[in-house]
C-alpha cells in the first residue's frame, strides 16, 4: 500500500512537472496611448534561442483560444505570443460586436500595421527567441491580418492562415512578399467562396510568392475551433468545427515550420 502511494505520489509530481515547464505570462503595454495585452508562451527546459510566433485571434477578440494555440507552440518548442488587436479586455461574445470591432480595426491597415509591429517587437526582444527566426499565425480576422502583414513586406519568415479572409485592397507585388505563405480554408466557407481563392492564387503567382494552399472538401468557416458549433447554434451562423481538418493542418503546419526555420 505504502509503495502504491509513493507511486501515486511520484506519478503526480511528474505531471506538475511536465506541465510546469510552459512558462506563460501577460505583457502590458501601450500603442499611441491605448492599452494593449499580450500573452507569451515558452518553455523554460529548452536552453538557448529559438524561433518565435505570432498568434492572431479570431474577430471574437483576445480570448483563452488564441492563449491556447500559444501554449500548443510552446510545447513544440517556439516562444508564441498571443497578439491583441483590439485592446485590453475588449472581447465580443455577439457576432454584430465582432463584426463591429473588426471593421474598427480593418478599417485602417496602417493602424493595424502598427498594432502587429508593437507585438512583433515584443516577441523578438524576448530572451528565448531568436529574432531571424519569426512566423505568424492567425484564424479567421488574425489570418486575414497575417497575410496583410506578408504583403507588406513585414519581416516573418513565413505565415500561416487558418480560415482566413483572402481577399485584400493592397495585393502583394513582385518581390514584396519576404514570407513564405502557408494557407488552409474550407471549400463550403461561404465567408472565403471559391473566387475568392481563386484570386488570391491568382495573386500569389503573379507576385511570385513561395505559397502553398490546402483546401478543405465539405469544410466550413472556423474548422479548428471548438467552439464554432455553438457558435453556430447560438447565432445561426455557418461556422462549424472538423477535427480532421483542424489535426491534418496543425500537423502541415509544422512541417511547415520545421522548413522555413532550418539552419
Amino acid at each position: 500500500m505504502k509503495q502504491l502511494c509513493a507511486t501515486v505520489v511520484m506519478l503526480v509530481f511528474f505531471s506538475l512537472a511536465v506541465q510546469a515547464k510552459v512558462q506563460t505570462r501577460e505583457i502590458t503595454y501601450k500603442v499611441q496611448d491605448k492599452k494593449f495585452t499580450v500573452y507569451l508562451a515558452y518553455d523554460d527546459t529548452i536552453s538557448g534561442k529559438r524561433p518565435g510566433v505570432l498568434v492572431v485571434h479570431e474577430w471574437w477578440g483576445h480570448n483563452d483560444y488564441a492563449r491556447k494555440r500559444a501554449k500548443m507552440l510552446a510545447e513544440l518548442g517556439y516562444t508564441a505570443l498571443a497578439v491583441d488587436m483590439y485592446g485590453s479586455g475588449k472581447l465580443a461574445d455577439h457576432p454584430n460586436d465582432a463584426k463591429r470591432f473588426m471593421q474598427a480595426v480593418m478599417s485602417n491597415l496602417p493602424e493595424v500595421q502598427r498594432r502587429f509591429q508593437a507585438a512583433h517587437k515584443i516577441l523578438t526582444e524576448h530572451t528565448s527567441v531568436d529574432e531571424n527566426k519569426i512566423a505568424a499565425i492567425g484564424y479567421c480576422m488574425g489570418g486575414g491580418i497575417s497575410l496583410h502583414m506578408a504583403r507588406s513586406s513585414a519581416e516573418l519568415d513565413g505565415v500561416v492562415s487558418f480560415h482566413g479572409s483572402l481577399g485584400t485592397k493592397t495585393p502583394a507585388k513582385p518581390g514584396q512578399v519576404k514570407a513564405r505563405v502557408l494557407v488552409f480554408t474550407g471549400e463550403a466557407d461561404p465567408f472565403v467562396p471559391a473566387e475568392q481563392v481563386a484570386a488570391f492564387e491568382k495573386e500569389m503567382k503573379m507576385a511570385g510568392v513561395s505559397f502553398e494552399l490546402k483546401s478543405y472538401p465539405g469544410v466550413k468557416h472556423s474548422f479548428t475551433n471548438p467552439a464554432a458549433d455553438s457558435f453556430a447554434e447560438r447565432f445561426n451562423i455557418p461556422l462549424a468545427y472538423d477535427e480532421a481538418a483542424d489535426k491534418d493542418s496543425w500537423q502541415r503546419m509544422q512541417a511547415f515550420f520545421k522548413e522555413i526555420f532550418q539552419d
